[in-house]
């Protein structure tokens, strides 16, 4: 596929109309190539709406699914942002084109895997997302508190670690759940506990 450009604009455009995407998401997605995340032998099927296996028995998610997580999320510029579950680095850097690349920290379990990531997103000037390898179960304390976190992984349960770094009327969104999954937002109330709503049935790699 010669022309990534057009692939990515056209699958957009789909995206936009089957989901009704807000125009920040919209513009997201047009703005981080998803072939630069996926491995070169793989990259004919970057703008297919699948997921891609990118090794350590990871994937990148398929795109209507960080299209649709991204709107739930809501998230608006100069949010601070914690990802759990960096993968290959992409749902990261939409989530950078939105608030700003310094606003977004993730982790990820998998050293080599968190190494990629951070080097592929300095390559794509995403050089002031925060990337660090460690126990998504634990947040990153040291660079809380957080607007908005999310899951790119299954928990049975958001953890508490994370929800407690989030501010008080912040979102926290994840597929929670282990044979059956389903995607959840919670709201932060002021006493630390969540009100959640429950946006369908979903299939994630479980958090390690």
């Amino acid at each position: 596929m010669a022309d990534f450009a057009t692939a990515r604009r056209d699958l957009v455009d789909r995206l936009t109309r089957a989901e009704s995407l807000d125009e920040r998401t919209r513009a997201a997605l047009l703005a981080v190539p998803r072939h630069e995340f996926v491995p070169e032998g793989r990259r004919e099927a970057a703008y297919r709406d699948t997921p891609l296996p990118i090794g350590e028995g990871q994937t990148i998610s398929a795109p209507h699914m960080v299209a649709v997580m991204t709107d739930l999320l809501d998230p608006e510029p100069g949010h601070d942002v914690l990802e759990i579950g960096t993968g290959c680095g992409y749902h990261a850097a939409v989530t950078a084109e939105i608030v700003g690349p310094e606003h977004v920290s993730t982790v990820e379990y998998n050293d080599r895997l968190a190494r990629e990531a951070s080097e592929t997103l300095a390559d794509l000037a995403y050089e002031s997302v925060h990337v660090r390898a460690g126990d998504g179960r634990q947040g990153w304390p040291e660079r809380a508190p957080f607007d908005r976190a999310y899951l790119t992984c299954a928990a049975p349960e958001f953890p508490s670690a994370v929800v407690e770094q989030v501010r008080p009327g912040g979102i926290v969104l994840a597929p929670i759940g282990e044979n059956s999954q389903r995607l959840v937002r919670g709201t932060v109330q002021s006493d630390g506990s969540l009100v959640t709503e429950s946006h369908g049935g979903v299939r994630f790699v479980p958090l390690q």
